[in-house]
């Protein structure tokens, strides 16, 4: 009997331990380390959103820049509208810094975080870039800046 518990123990140990994760979903990557192509199409296309606030025009993405999705959510029309919201807030766009490289494990995505940088320097932002597996800028964010980094 106390064998049977004992292995019943054991077998209950180890598939709890097989149910742990093995570590974070996201970790920081060197920057020496990050595929070229990918950190200049970050680049350009992050910029190319923040600098259509100084010249009230935005080239649309092609299919080879992004995904299909992305293309579909950023339209000029709500390109406009954050503008003009950034504009009265920070004043005009300047350039952005990158800052941070992150990979997710979970399908090996590429995150890079910019500080973007603005007339008025009163409030830091972030512009996150996410490039996927393909090479396609995915997704596009702007928030206030945190040192670490908030999913």
């Amino acid at each position: 009997m106390k064998k049977l518990v004992a292995i019943s123990f054991i077998l209950l140990l180890s598939i709890g331990c097989k149910a742990r994760k093995s570590g974070p979903a996201i970790v920081m990557i060197d920057m020496p380390e990050v595929n070229a192509t990918a950190k200049n199409r970050a680049y350009e296309l992050g910029k190319r959103v923040l600098n259509s606030c100084n010249t009230s025009r935005f080239t649309p993405f092609t299919n080879e820049e992004a995904t299909a999705q992305l293309i579909k959510n950023i339209t000029p029309e709500k390109i406009t509208k954050t503008c003009q919201k950034f504009r009265i807030k920070y004043g005009k766009f300047k350039d952005i810094e990158l800052s941070q490289v992150l990979k997710n494990k979970a399908d090996n995505s590429l995150i890079f975080r910019y500080k973007a940088q603005y007339q008025w320097k009163h409030t830091l932002k972030e512009l996150r870039v996410v490039v996927n597996e393909e090479g396609k800028v995915s997704a596009i964010k702007s928030t206030n800046w945190v040192d670490l980094y908030q999913p």
